[in-house]
């Protein structure tokens, strides 16, 4: 059913947004017209250009958004002053928390990076590596303390996020884990692979 919005422009626009995000992750981004979007939302196929001037200009927004977000939150999380040991099993129990609720937003952003236009793709990937680097850096003032296995640690990073990412393919909250027992079962594991217990 054709869900109506009222005249609110931001709220329209995140409207749009979600819309596109739940289309793109069910059906794929080459799938999806701005028209189905619209009939989603409830709004005329030409009013999405008064928000988003392409197609390819809303993906890039929804990936920007994905990404802008993540990096400011565990700016909020991330611990002051901690061991590096510390401060990797806050980063794996935040990085897991904040992509629970973000199922969608992760598969566009692993699968659908490749449909996005290459004016666009700069940004974007400068904000994953961004986020990558903030485990590379942990991971390499581990090394350099002694404590974790020695190795290009941005390599390392990648491995580790691949784990984690992997999770929200297989994870359901009626499963045997719990969300916490989930996240305390991966931190033991990334522990142990770059410490080499």
């Amino acid at each position: 059913m054709v869900r109506t919005v009222g005249s609110d422009g931001a709220k329209t626009e995140e409207n749009i947004r979600r819309a596109a995000i739940a289309l793109i992750a069910r059906d794929g981004f080459k799938a999806v017209t701005l028209r189905e979007i619209a009939a989603e939302v409830g709004i005329q196929a030409g009013s999405i250009y008064r928000y988003f001037p392409s197609k390819d200009a809303l993906l890039y927004e929804i990936l920007k958004e994905h990404m802008t977000r993540l990096l400011e939150a565990w700016a909020e999380a991330a611990p002051a002053k901690v061991s590096p040991e510390h401060e990797l099993h806050t980063f794996v129990a935040f990085h897991i928390r904040y992509h629970m609720g973000k199922r969608d937003e992760i598969f566009i952003s692993n699968m659908e990076l490749r449909g996005l236009a290459d004016a666009y793709r700069g940004e974007i990937f400068a904000l994953r590596r961004q986020y990558e680097t903030v485990l590379a850096d942990i991971i390499d003032r581990g090394q350099a303390a002694g404590r974790f296995r020695q190795g290009d640690a941005l390599v390392m990073a990648f491995a580790v996020l691949a784990m984690l990412t992997g999770i929200f393919t297989w994870y359901s909250v009626d499963g045997k884990l719990s969300l916490t027992e989930l996240s305390d079962l991966y931190t033991a594991m990334v522990d142990g692979s770059l410490t080499g217990l």
